[in-house]
């Protein structure tokens, strides 16, 4: 498996990039974090707006037309996209990896 320079990826950095799949501003950014971690991960804002300002330098996201001019309402580009699947097959192949490591073991 051939490693991605942006790999792997920060626990924030995944759930923003997961949270974006949907096109969102910064307070549901934070909320679906919240949710999706089932509470494990809630961002501060200055946390999550760094977050945000260097996916975009990366152009892992993209800032969109939204409904309320007053909030940046942010949308997952395809490199983002690309960045997040390689990163899942990352975690995946890791589990599988260390499943079958521990039953071999465990004999």
């Amino acid at each position: 498996m051939n490693r991605d320079a942006n790999l792997p990826l920060t626990e924030t950095t995944y759930y923003v990039l997961l949270t974006l799949l949907s096109p969102a501003h910064g307070y549901i950014i934070m909320q679906k974090i919240e949710e999706l971690s089932s509470g494990q991960v809630r961002l501060a804002a200055g946390t999550l707006y760094g977050a945000l300002e260097n996916l975009e330098k990366q152009k892992m996201i993209r800032q969109i037309p939204g409904q309320d001019a007053r909030r940046k309402t942010y949308a997952i580009t395809p490199k983002g996209h690309e960045v997040l699947t390689l990163d899942y097959e990352r975690m995946k192949y890791m589990i599988l990896l260390t499943d079958a490591y521990l039953q071999k073991v465990g004999e």
